[in-house]
C-alpha cells in the first residue's frame, strides 16, 4: 500500500494557513496544508512557481489611517480610496452610480489558490452599480500602507443594460514587503460598455496578485488593459466569460519589467454561446534580468458557433539577459469558428534605429521613440484622453528608469 508523500511547507504557506485558521477558513487552510502553493507542475502557474517565488507572507494588514496615494492623478475623476483594503474616503458619486458593500468574497469558486485565498479572507467587498452612462472616470485607488502587511480586498461592479463607464484601478504601496491579493468581478448587462484599466505601481519590495473576472452579456462591449510596472512579483489572472450573443472583448495587457522583476498575465477566456468575439492582445518589454510571462487560453464551447477570437502576444527584449515567456492555447469544441493565436519576440529593429540616428536623433531618444510606437496599439484605443495621458506617463517613467 502506498501513501501520498506529504508536502513540505515553507514559511509563506505556514503563514497563510495560520491566517486562514484565524478567520475560520479551515477548508482553504486544509487545501494549502495538503497541496501547498502551486508549483510549475500546475499548468496555470507553469512559469510562475509561487512556492519558489513567494518566500514569505506578512501578517494580515491592520486597518490604517488615510494614507498617501501617489499613484495616478486622473483629471476630473471620481475617486474612491481603499487603504489596506478598507474604503477610506469618497466624494459624491456621479449620477447613476450607487456605491455599497457586499459580504464576503465576490469571485466564482474555482480550483485556484489565489481565488480561494481572496474569497476566504475578504470579509466585505466594495460594490459599484452603474445604472446609466457615466462620462466621469471612476478611479479606485488601492493603497497598502505602513509596515509590511497582507492585504485582501474585492470589488463587485455591475454595469446595467445600455450603460457605459470607464473604471481605472490603481495599486500602490509604502516601501515595504506587502502582499496584495485583489479581486474584481465585473458583470455587463445587455448592450453595456465598460473600459476597465488596472495599473500596478506598487513598491519593488511588494508582491501584487489580482484576479479580474468578467461576465459579458448579449451585445456587451468590454475593453480592458492590465499594466504591471511596479511590484517585484506581479500576477494578474483574467477570466473573461462571453455569455450573450454579440458579446465582445478587447482584452489587453502590458508587462514592463526591469532587473529582478517577475510579471505574469494569465488569461482563461470562455466563449459560451454563438456569435461572440474577442481580440486579446498582450505586450511585454523586459530589460536587465527582468522576466515577463504571458499565458492566454481561448476556450470555445460546443454550442458557441460563429465565434471569432484571436490571441496575440508581442515581446520586446531590451537586454540579452531578459526573459519573455509566452504560452498561447486554443481549446475549441465548436466547428464553425474563426480562431487563432500568435506570439512574437525580438529586439528593437536595427534598421529603424539606424534610420532615426542617421537623422540626428540620439540613440537613447531613438530607442524610446521605437518603444513608444510599439506600445501605442495598447494605449491608443483608450478613448478618455485623461486616462490615455496618465498611461503614457507610466510608460515614460518606466523608460526613464524612474
Amino acid at each position: 500500500m502506498s501513501f501520498p508523500v506529504p508536502v513540505r511547507l515553507g514559511a509563506a504557506e505556514n503563514a497563510l494557513i495560520e491566517q486562514l485558521k484565524g478567520v475560520g477558513a479551515d477548508a482553504t487552510a486544509e487545501r494549502i496544508t495538503v497541496a501547498g502553493l502551486p508549483t510549475r507542475r500546475v499548468e496555470a502557474y507553469h512559469y510562475t512557481d509561487l512556492k519558489l517565488l513567494l518566500k514569505s507572507v506578512p501578517p494580515l494588514a491592520r486597518e490604517a489611517a488615510e494614507g498617501d496615494v501617489p499613484s495616478l492623478a486622473i483629471d476630473d475623476a471620481f475617486n474612491i480610496t481603499l487603504v489596506n483594503g478598507v474604503a477610506a474616503r469618497q466624494g459624491d458619486a456621479p449620477e447613476g452610480v450607487n456605491i455599497g458593500t457586499v459580504q464576503g468574497g465576490v469571485l466564482t469558486t474555482r480550483d485556484d489558490v489565489l481565488v480561494q485565498l481572496n474569497n476566504s479572507l475578504v470579509r466585505e467587498a466594495l460594490s459599484l452599480t452603474i445604472g446609466a452612462s457615466v462620462d466621469q472616470v471612476i478611479q479606485i485607488a488601492h493603497r497598502s500602507e505602513g509596515e509590511a502587511g497582507h492585504v485582501a480586498d474585492a470589488i463587485k461592479i455591475f454595469v446595467a443594460d445600455g450603460a457605459s463607464a470607464t473604471v481605472v484601478e490603481t495599486f500602490s504601496s509604502s516601501d515595504a514587503a506587502h502582499v496584495g491579493n485583489h479581486a474584481t468581478l465585473v458583470t455587463l448587462g445587455e448592450g453595456a460598455q465598460l473600459t476597465h484599466v488596472t495599473v500596478d505601481l506598487s513598491a519593488r519590495a511588494a508582491s501584487h496578485f489580482a484576479t479580474n473576472e468578467y461576465h459579458v452579456g448579449a451585445g456587451g462591449q468590454l475593453r480592458t488593459l492590465v499594466v504591471h510596472a511596479g511590484a517585484g512579483l506581479a500576477r494578474t489572472h483574467l477570466f473573461p466569460h462571453y455569455q450573450g450573443a454579440g458579446a465582445h472583448g478587447d482584452i489587453t495587457g502590458l508587462n514592463l519589467v526591469s532587473d529582478g522583476q517577475h510579471a505574469d498575465i494569465t488569461m482563461d477566456a470562455r466563449h459560451a454561446v454563438p456569435q461572440t468575439s474577442s481580440q486579446p492582445l498582450f505586450k511585454s518589454i523586459a530589460r536587465g534580468r527582468g522576466k515577463s510571462v504571458v499565458q492566454g487560453k481561448l476556450v470555445v464551447a460546443r454550442d458557441a458557433q460563429k465565434t471569432d477570437a484571436k490571441f496575440m502576444h508581442q515581446g520586446l527584449m531590451l537586454s540579452d539577459e531578459a526573459e519573455i515567456l509566452s504560452k498561447p492555447e486554443l481549446e475549441i469544441y465548436a466547428d464553425d469558428v474563426v480562431c487563432g493565436h500568435g506570439s512574437t519576440c525580438g529586439k528593437l529593429d536595427e534598421d529603424s534605429l539606424f534610420y532615426l540616428m542617421s537623422r540626428g536623433i540620439p540613440q537613447a531618444e531613438a530607442e524610446t521613440m521605437l518603444v513608444r510606437g510599439f506600445l501605442e496599439e495598447l494605449v491608443d484605443p483608450i478613448e478618455d484622453e485623461a486616462v490615455a495621458e496618465v498611461l503614457h506617463g507610466v510608460i515614460d517613467r518606466w523608460l526613464l528608469g524612474k
